[in-house]
C-alpha cells in the first residue's frame, strides 16, 4: 500500500468521556489504523487498547446494523421509526409514572 493512498482524518475517539484526538488512517474508504493526535491537548499522541484498537468492530460481521426489540423471549429487527417511537412511548410511560 503506498503512502499515496493513505489519508489521516481528524476526529476524537468514542470510547469514553476522556475525549482524546486520534487520526484516523483510511485508505479506499476504509480505516486501516488509528493514531494518536500528538498536538492534542488531552492525550498528547497516547492512546489506550480501546482508542487504538477499538475502530476493529466497525468491520465486524456480527455488528448490530439495524435496530432491536424484544418481543416475546426474541429480539426482532425493526425500522429506525419503529424502535424512536417505542422508545419515546416508553419514556412518556416513564414521565406519567414517575414525573419529569
Amino acid at each position: 500500500m503506498s503512502i499515496s493512498n493513505k489519508k489521516k482524518v481528524p476526529s476524537i475517539c468514542p470510547y469514553c468521556g476522556v475525549g482524546c484526538g486520534i487520526y484516523l488512517v483510511v485508505s479506499e474508504n476504509k480505516i486501516i489504523k488509528i493514531e494518536g493526535d500528538k498536538s492534542h491537548p488531552i492525550n498528547g499522541g497516547k492512546l489506550c487498547p480501546k482508542g487504538y484498537y477499538g475502530y476493529e468492530f466497525i468491520y465486524d460481521s456480527a455488528r448490530l446494523t439495524y435496530p432491536l426489540i424484544k418481543k416475546g423471549n426474541e429480539f426482532v429487527p425493526v425500522s429506525w421509526t419503529e424502535a424512536l417511537t417505542y422508545i419515546a412511548e416508553k419514556l412518556k410511560e416513564i414521565k406519567q409514572k414517575f414525573g419529569p
